[in-house]
């Protein structure tokens, strides 16, 4: 009895001031408080002050749950619901037999119906719960009511609570949930767990040629490798099964906070708050709970302090000084410890991003040397001579209506150089070798994820994972729920869906909304464009010679700037359009949820991100008409031309802004700031003041300092910045043959900032099992052909590299260059300008104009068919289409060479888990043959022990009631 009451001490306690504590119950509250306190030892008292323990200093806190109660002093209904929770804990903690949980209930409303005669009421309907028939006099006791509920149901279920309201932060109270070892036990069975037995192999090395190299450049880069101890050697690795309670003698129990580590029990924890529920039908979890504000945080804790020398040595601490530091950016990242601390979901992550910046490397150097290349051949590029030689003086058409004059070619020259360095016959060479890259870089990927889940022992895992992915969401179960009362059925065992009419009107909302939203995002482009054109005309007016004469650099740079604080801006609107969308589908699992909303956030940043990009590779001075027919937007506006250079250097610098506005701004300085910022407003919410910051830090404890941390929101964010990245590096690299080399210095940071985003500024993770990335391989795939496609029609449409090709191979009377920008210009007689388009100072290089020229394949005037597309056009044209053709289909060829010849699993691994198949096998039968020769042993026993008895009792006959006595003995 006094056990059980003692078990109850710290809810009791919760339950309202001493003055509201019977007496009885406060004398047992204080004996067994000052009998718990008297028996720890100084380690177990220090440790039940960091936090990370129970009161007694023994039992480890595995999850906390966190709520917040407003308190009115003198309330009746807070004084009433404290009177009813502290009668609760007196009827649980003294009653002698299990009672029902209707009984329970039932009680709990007549003592509510009485304590309440004197307050007016209301009957209310919780529909969360799924609970009718309570009565509640304020929003504050229908929480209090739903908790001390569900805290019943975690006790019911194993699980040992301890509850702290004289915390240090005021109005936030803690609940710390312990799950004992029989609780481990049972849900590692249900979960199908995967746990190391005690039978230990060797991972023997093959001798071949490719792993004496491997081993070698291993000992090579050993100063990279982070100093990590592993808890066993690498070649040696415990065979692992799905635990079972049956068979605990085979598992490796000998450390058993090693066998259930912090990650492990904090799961376990998490799903049996997920599938704890109320009585009726349809109520729900600690999602929903968390949803109402019944509890306002629920989350694991981290292991210990990481800034202090006298912290105890833990797993945070290590990842803190070996992966979450600036100062190791050069070595590689202790994935095996971050498994172990995040678990597999986010190991993989960072897994991948380890792996996608180590392919970065030889894909930067290439870009470096591509550039160098263009670099190095600048001098000798004919075409630029040509239009740089001081003798040019071809004369070009105005490049905007009646403000702009004629100019002259040669002021281009700074344009065409730079153009060179991008757009050379290097360039095709880098985008055959950047989608061969991509396809490597998959197929290296999924060799990695092989190895990885042999090493995790996440092989045969996908049955396990369907069976626990396919649990309903909790407002999956609310809809069903509400759908059930709308049809008012009585029988319960009829078990109602969300049909496809049930949710056309969501699907229906979601075209509408991706396509508006798509629309807002093409419309802003538009207006940035006339920005453009409207923004030239203006300073072409100035009477700054040095303003008109940078009129070019100066729109190009700030239109892309806008495009990017655009982009910034409506990538936080889209997220959040794109998960109130999924969630008004109400998919029915967690991972149904995931891939819709990834899928939808995809889609519309990624047409976010690069709609700008497309319009200037694809679109920009190809609608334009020519010199007399120019084409309009709003009979006003002409449609901009590019640069002589072609508009490969304006995508470039698009390209360019965009790319690293985006990883400065958003991916770093973002990911810095906010949760900086959030955690001040936290603690500026709490009463008390930022200044005090390092003082308070000294006295709170463990769950107390880890409220104030920021929660964590999925990785769904960490991936669509690297996808969108990865979009950069393989999409445009035609244009851009550096975005490699950013991308690459950027990750070097980024693998830093999440690691220590993760260790210090966010909650712990509920540890979540996962052998793949899931959907976001997918997505790579398909950027990475889409990449194929864009990147040929920017090789052959968007820069010069076709029209060149055809001038030297069909025009060029000598084979060479020489002649190839004559080639491509055209001529128009200024007397055919219409009304009012013509330049208001014809007169500008002090002689007048006659015949300008522009970039086009056309008819001269003198021709029969003036101004007509020319047979040079159809040609270049059609050659244009060829090399698409061509090149998109040699290049899918090769890809799907690659990913013929490199094998999805490596040999190593596939001859492991064929040997721990085999392992696994004898394992079992040595234990099956054990067990029949102790049952033959036992049984050979009992008829040795019967069969020298019935010789004795045949040698003596003694009397019948001795005979009696001696068998009654015997047996």
């Amino acid at each position: 009895m006094t056990e059980n009451v003692e078990d109850q001490v710290n809810f009791s306690q919760t339950s309202g001031s001493e003055q509201q504590t019977p007496h009885f119950l406060r004398d047992v509250i204080f004996h067994g408080k000052f009998k718990r306190l008297k028996a720890l030892t100084p380690e177990e008292n220090t440790r039940s002050q960091h936090g990370l323990f129970f009161q007694d200093g023994q039992r480890r806190v595995d999850y906390v749950l966190t709520y917040s109660v407003k308190k009115s002093s003198g309330s009746h209904s807070t004084r009433q619901s404290v009177h009813l929770l502290t009668e609760n804990v007196v009827a649980r903690s003294f009653r002698h037999g299990p009672q029902s949980g209707g009984e329970k209930l039932r009680a709990k409303q007549t003592q509510r119906t009485k304590d309440s005669s004197s307050v007016p009421s209301s009957k209310v309907i919780d529909m969360e719960l799924g609970c009718s028939g309570e009565i509640f006099n304020g929003q504050e006791d229908q929480k209090a009511f739903r908790r001390e509920e569900f805290e019943g149901k975690l006790r019911d279920m194993g699980l040992e609570l301890e509850k702290d309201e004289d915390g240090k932060i005021p109005g936030v109270y803690f609940v710390k949930i312990h799950a004992p070892w029989n609780v481990l036990c049972r849900e590692a069975e249900f979960m199908k767990l995967k746990m190391p037995t005690k039978k230990v192999y060797e991972v023997k090395q093959s001798n071949s040629i490719v792993e004496k190299i491997s081993t070698l450049i291993s000992k090579i880069l050993e100063p990279l490798h982070p100093h990590v101890e592993e808890h066993q050697p690498k070649n040696i690795k415990h065979l692992s099964h799905t635990f079972s309670r049956e068979k605990q003698h085979l598992f490796d129990l000998s450390d058993k906070d090693y066998f259930f580590d912090s990650k492990t029990r904090s799961s376990i924890v998490f799903e049996i708050l997920k599938r704890t529920k109320c009585k009726a039908k349809y109520s729900m979890g600690i999602t929903s709970l968390l949803g109402s504000g019944v509890y306002t945080a629920a989350y694991p804790l981290h292991d210990g302090e990481i800034d202090e020398e006298s912290a105890d040595p833990n797993d945070r601490k290590l990842l803190y000084e070996e992966w979450a530091n600036y100062s190791v950016f050069y070595k590689y990242q202790p994935i095996g410890l971050v498994r172990k601390y995040f678990g597999e979901k986010i190991g993989l992550y960072f897994a991948w991003l380890g792996l996608y910046t180590q392919m970065l490397i030889p894909a930067s150097l290439v870009g470096v040397i591509v550039f160098l290349y263009g670099c190095a051949t600048v001098d000798d590029n004919i075409p630029s001579m040509e239009i740089c030689h001081p003798r040019n003086n071809i004369t070009m058409c105005p490049l905007c209506d009646r403000v702009c004059s004629y100019w002259k070619l040669s002021t281009a020259c700074g344009t065409a150089r730079a153009s060179h360095l991008f757009d050379n016959p290097a360039t095709v060479f880098f985008s055959i070798f950047m989608a061969l890259w991509a396809a490597m870089f998959m197929e290296h990927w999924k060799r990695r994820q092989m190895r990885l889940n042999y090493e995790w022992d996440l092989t045969g895992f996908e049955d396990e994972e369907e069976a626990l992915k396919d649990h309903p969401r909790a407002e999956y179960e609310f809809k069903v729920m509400q759908k059930s009362l709308r049809k008012r059925q009585k029988s319960q065992d009829k078990i109602e869906k969300l049909t496809f009419q049930d949710r056309l009107p969501a699907y229906m909302t979601n075209i509408v909304m991706m396509l508006l939203m798509i629309g807002v995002t093409f419309a802003i482009v538009f207006g940035v464009i006339l920005y453009r054109i409207s923004t030239k005309a203006a300073l072409h007016m100035s009477s700054s010679l040095i303003t008109r004469n940078h009129v070019q650099l100066t729109v190009k740079t700030t239109a892309a700037i806008i495009n990017l604080v655009v982009i910034l801006i409506l990538d936080e609107v889209y997220g959040a359009v794109a998960r109130w969308l999924t969630v008004l589908e109400a998919p029915k699992t967690d991972k149904s949820f995931e891939e819709r909303l990834i899928f939808k956030t995809f889609i519309l940043k990624f047409v976010n991100a690069f709609s700008p990009i497309i319009y200037i590779a694809f679109f920009r001075g190809r609608l334009v008409g020519r010199p007399g027919s120019y084409l309009y937007v709003f009979d006003s506006y002409r449609m901009e031309e590019c640069a002589h250079g072609g508009c490969l250097m304006e995508l470039c610098i698009q390209l360019s802004i965009t790319m690293l506005g985006k990883q400065l701004i958003q991916n770093n300085l973002f990911e810095i700031g906010i949760p900086k910022l959030k955690k001040l407003i936290r603690y500026i919410r709490s009463k008390q003041g930022a200044f005090q910051e390092e003082e308070r830090q000294k006295k709170l404890t463990r769950y107390e300092t880890d409220h104030f941390l920021e929660p964590f929101g999925g990785l769904t964010p960490e991936y669509m910045e690297m996808i969108i990245q990865f979009g950069f590096v393989t999409l445009f690299v035609a244009s851009f043959p550096l975005a490699p080399l950013f991308a690459l210095l950027n990750n070097i940071i980024e693998i830093r900032l999440d690691a220590k985003k993760f260790v210090t500024e966010l909650r712990r993770p509920v540890a979540a099992r996962a052998k793949d990335i899931g959907i976001w391989y997918n997505i790579l795939r398909g950027v990475a052909k889409v990449a194929v496609i864009i990147n040929a029609f920017v090789i052959s449409f968007t820069s010069d590299f076709i029209p060149r090709m055809v001038y030297q191979y069909m025009y060029s009377p000598d084979g060479s260059m020489h002649g190839f920008v004559n080639h491509t210009l055209s001529y128009f007689n200024v007397s055919h300008f219409q009304d009012g388009k013509e330049p208001m100072d014809p007169s500008h290089f002090g002689y007048p104009v006659v015949i300008c020229r522009y970039k086009d394949y056309r008819e001269p005037p003198w021709s029969n068919t003036p101004y007509e597309l020319s047979k040079e056009f159809w040609a270049v044209l059609a050659v244009r289409l060829a090399f698409v053709i061509v090149f998109q289909n040699v290049v899918m060829l090769m890809n799907d060479i690659v990913d013929w010849l490199i094998p999805d699993i490596p040999k190593d691994i596939s001859l492991q888990i064929h040997k721990e198949k085999i392992l696994l096998v004898e394992l079992f039968m040595k234990e099956e043959q054990g067990k029949s020769y102790i049952i033959d042993s036992s049984t050979s026993a009992d008829g040795k022990e019967n069969c020298s008895k019935h010789n004795n009792n045949s040698k003596v006959a003694p009397p019948r009631s001795r005979r009696h006595t001696n068998s009654t003995k015997s047996f």
